[in-house]
């Protein structure tokens, strides 16, 4: 999907609050159907060193995630649903956490399971985007697959990453999905967590083996961006996990 930003643009957007529920892929009031994520460190508000997780800092990055994430992913509430669930796609359905109706939409058959929408979002990557965990665990045990990529490498693992929400993370993990993918906007589901001062989410990636070396487009590793940001519990997450590795990978000295 391209970006309806400014390629200049390098702040973490934040969409005014509007009572109004946006389906996914539908424009805002404002005309933006994107949200930007960005991987480059910035300063935090003074007093604040240490944000709650999910909040995003008002300046820079050099590194724009556009994805397709609309009022709710942006923290708005959702005051009304649509006058009828069967105008809604799959891929709406899913997002919203819509169990049932999706189930019947699945029973109709048509291969719906894995079929991407436009921007190559599977109905799998939508319910793991929005943090729909029963939606979620529904798809996979339906056969959805969690190795997809969408057009720009988007996984339904980066974007659960992105948004904290570190049950499905489990649950996609536990399918094998490869846990450092990279996608073209320059971010494994780490660098993602870590940006997102998502601590539980950082500590279950990093058990699975997450790649603490890889870098962002910006030049920062995770450990860079935690530091950076003043996550202080993120930078002590992956310090232990440091320390842990060094320490199994002690070799006693041969006795002389």
């Amino acid at each position: 999907m391209e970006p309806t930003h400014p390629a200049e643009d390098l702040s973490l957007t934040q969409q005014p609050s509007t009572p109004e529920f946006g389906d996914p892929g539908e424009e805002a009031p404002d005309g933006s159907d994107t949200v930007v994520l960005s991987l480059f460190p910035c300063t935090p508000e003074p007093g604040n060193t240490e944000p709650d997780a999910g909040t995003s800092s008002p300046q820079g990055s050099s590194l724009k995630h556009s994805t397709t994430l609309t009022n709710r992913q942006r923290g708005n509430e959702v005051s009304a649903l649509p006058a009828t669930l069967d105008s809604l796609s799959i891929h709406q359905l899913a997002a919203q956490g819509e169990l049932s109706q999706l189930k019947e939409h699945l029973r109709k058959g048509d291969n719906l399971i894995n079929k991407p929408d436009e921007r190559g979002f599977t109905p799998l990557i939508w319910a793991s985007a929005f943090g729909e965990i029963e939606t979620v665990r529904f798809l996979l045990e339906w056969g959805a697959d969690p190795h997809i990529l969408a057009k720009e490498r988007e996984s339904a693992l980066s974007l659960a990453s992105t948004g904290g929400y570190t049950d499905i993370v489990g649950l996609l993990l536990e399918r094998d999905v490869d846990i450092n993918t990279y996608d073209w906007n320059g971010g494994t589901p780490l660098l993602y967590a870590v940006r997102g001062n998502h601590v539980k989410c950082v500590e279950a990636l990093l058990a699975r083996g997450a790649d603490l070396t890889t870098e962002a487009d910006s030049g920062y590793t995770p450990m860079d961006l935690a530091v950076a940001l003043g996550y202080r519990k993120v930078q002590q997450v992956i310090e232990n996990h440091i320390l842990k590795l060094f320490q199994s990978n002690l070799v006693p000295a041969d006795a002389e």
